[in-house]
């Protein structure tokens, strides 16, 4: 008797090769190629909501095509997730630009990206929205591993090396 292969479900460690491009662009906008394989607990919400939910059932080897619309993604773009700051907010030594990523620092010590939306002689306007929010996202993906996750694994809410 031989054992049903696993299938991807809740509480499993599935190893996952992925390529991302945006709507009608060819090019690749992230990839595991080259990397190890993105491992992570499914049913954990580690993974945005449309791909998980596109995974399940899959097997170790299965290739998909997978379409996440913005909100099963990184949501929609959010008109209100902008904020203007003084420009001398910033040391003078960095050099902004439109569309540069920055991580910083807020009061109470905790980080967040942003990105440089527009920029006058005296204000800097930050987008706080996620750099794929309000984007359709065209995965490629191939299951390459999947495993019980370990009681600590599951305790922890994280893969363990």
């Amino acid at each position: 008797m031989t054992d049903k292969p696993l299938t991807v479900a809740d509480d499993l460690v599935v190893s996952l090769e992925y390529t991302l491009r945006l709507e009608g662009d060819t090019e690749i906008c992230d990839t595991s190629e080259g990397e190890e394989p993105l491992e992570f607990i499914q049913g954990r919400g580690h993974i945005i909501s449309g791909l998980e939910q596109a995974l399940y059932g899959m097997t170790v080897g299965q290739k998909k095509h997978v379409v996440v619309r913005p909100e099963d993604g990184y949501g929609e773009l959010d008109p209100d997730a902008f904020e203007q700051i003084p420009r001398d907010a910033f040391p003078a030594d960095i050099k902004l630009e439109v569309g540069m990523e920055l991580e910083l620092e807020d009061d109470d010590g905790d980080m967040f990206d942003a990105t440089v939306a527009e920029l006058t002689t005296d204000t800097v306007m930050l987008d706080l929205n996620h750099p794929l929010a309000g984007e359709t996202l065209y995965f490629d993906v191939q299951v390459t591993g999947i495993r019980p996750a370990t009681t600590e694994e599951l305790e922890h809410d994280h893969v363990h090396d």
